[in-house]
């Protein structure tokens, strides 16, 4: 088994292409979760980056704190990327990691002139100690303690979850803290519900996930929506004609009835519900378990596992079926490709639209190994229009004084240009942060929460000064 690395990060903001990494805590471990080593910082905001007040009240970021940090923005993913590279090959697990976590990293690292995909490729694999959690207490009940919200439902928060199963938290929602969180639930699952633990160890790595989901006739999955896990029986039928997801059918139906559909009524009884054909991402850590977990569940148990086998066998038997469902959802590949929106996207949103060469990946490690009065040339060697845009930004940012003065003042003014916006933009701007501060201190206000009504004023000041720099321009 390979070592585990536990991630969190602390952001300016929710928005992924936008916002800021401003402090990174992870923790080595090896297969037993024993910590081997940790990575613990935080650093400046960057310029030309708006922080949403909320964001910095949540994880307890004063502008002051951020202002004094030691390190740039740069110099902290430069620490990190160094670090995670001296660790070598692992696991990277976060709590709500892979919607969260691991798409600010990919963003971040593509605006940093570095590889983006590191979590996943190289011999990398990845999981989420989120949706471990929720599959534990599907199939070993009362695996994790939580609290209920209104409508009876289990709360998967981090910062409750920790004190309720007895796990030291450290400061909540500091990156370190909740890493330190996160390992303490992932070492309770391992422990209470191994066999969710050892099943999870399979699909942390999508080929061998999708090989999973292959190979066994008939397995038990779990979706989480509307605030519960819910489990299904199912079997693979084809994967998906773009994204490659497999295409699975829920085995509580009794398959006969839509083997033999015309194409287009099959059409029509896929948009009903409830669904019987179901997408699994198994490039995001399905639990893929045994199927005799089943009868833990009344709807399965009352068909029993030698019907649904037969079931499973009457679909995976049938080439034609499986065709016809390809068919159908490249179709509806098409449509929405016809009907999709035509707006640009920006180079900071541009990452998946296009992946870096190869011949690019290769000049990235001079541009960080160069010095500063260097890497204008080093840029130049880039084929990607993107990565010379990244590259001058942070030149911009972090040594401005290397530009030409045509360079600077071109970034100079769209950054202001960006800031000081009053559209409804995609990230974050001064007006915006002016009315989401007025919102939140007629909130405090009224609840009397003034140390966050004080937080609040030094963002407010912060902000203030921003304004008068770029209102400059």
């Amino acid at each position: 088994m390979s070592n585990f690395v536990f991630y969190d990060f602390e952001t300016s903001s929710s928005n992924k292409y936008w916002g800021q990494i401003i402090q990174i805590g992870a923790i080595l471990t090896n297969d037993n979760l024993d910590e081997l080593d940790r990575f613990d910082s935080r650093c400046r905001l960057s310029p030309g980056i708006i922080p949403e007040a909320m964001a910095l009240i949540v994880n307890k970021s004063s502008p002051k704190m951020l202002k004094n940090s030691n390190l740039s923005h740069y110099e902290m993913i430069r620490q990190f990327v160094e670090t995670l590279k001296r660790w070598g090959k692992a696991t990277y697990v976060g709590f709500n990691s892979i919607e969260f976590d691991e798409e600010f990293l990919r963003s971040t690292l593509f605006q940093t002139l570095e590889y983006p995909y590191i979590t996943s490729t190289n011999g990398n694999t990845r999981g989420d100690v989120l949706s471990l959690a929720r599959a534990a207490n599907l199939y070993y009940p009362n695996t994790l303690k939580n609290s209920k919200n209104e409508k009876g439902n289990d709360v998967y928060k981090l910062d409750q979850m920790a004190p309720l199963n007895g796990i030291e938290h450290g400061d909540a929602h500091s990156a370190i803290g909740d890493v330190m969180a996160t390992v303490g639930i992932a070492k309770l699952i391992s422990k209470k519900a191994p066999n969710v633990w050892k099943a999870s160890m399979l699909t942390m790595d999508k080929t061998q996930s999708l090989e999973v989901i292959k190979k066994e006739l008939l397995f038990c999955t779990n979706e989480y929506f509307y605030g519960k896990s819910r489990p299904y029986v199912e079997t693979f039928i084809c994967q998906h004609p773009q994204y490659q997801w497999p295409l699975c059918f829920d085995l509580r139906h009794d398959p006969t009835l839509y083997l033999n559909m015309p194409l287009n009524e099959l059409e029509a009884a896929m948009k009903k519900q409830p669904k019987f054909i179901r997408t699994i991402r198994h490039n995001k850590h399905a639990i893929i378990m045994n199927p005799t977990y089943g009868d833990k569940f009344d709807e399965y148990k009352m068909i029993g596992i030698n019907k649904l086998e037969a079931r499973a066998k009457l679909v995976r038997n049938n080439k034609e079926f499986a065709e016809k469902i390809e068919s159908i959802k490249r179709s509806e590949v098409e449509e929405k490709e016809q009907s999709k929106s035509q707006e640009d996207l920006y180079n900071e949103e541009s990452i998946y639209a296009k992946f870096t060469s190869a011949e690019d990946n290769k000049v990235m490690p001079e541009f960080h190994s160069a010095d500063w009065d260097k890497k204008l040339s080093v840029l130049a060697k880039f084929k990607d229009e993107r990565l010379k845009y990244f590259g001058k930004k942070l030149i911009y940012m972090e040594k401005p004084e290397m530009l030409s003065k045509s360079d600077y003042s071109l970034i100079h003014k769209e950054t202001a240009k960006k800031l000081l916006s009053t559209n409804n933009e995609r990230w974050n701007t001064i007006p915006r942060t002016y009315s989401e501060i007025d919102t939140l201190r007629a909130k405090f206000e009224k609840e009397e929460q003034f140390e966050k009504l004080n937080t609040l004023n030094e963002i407010n000041a912060y902000v203030e000064d921003l304004e008068k720099f770029y209102s400059s321009v």
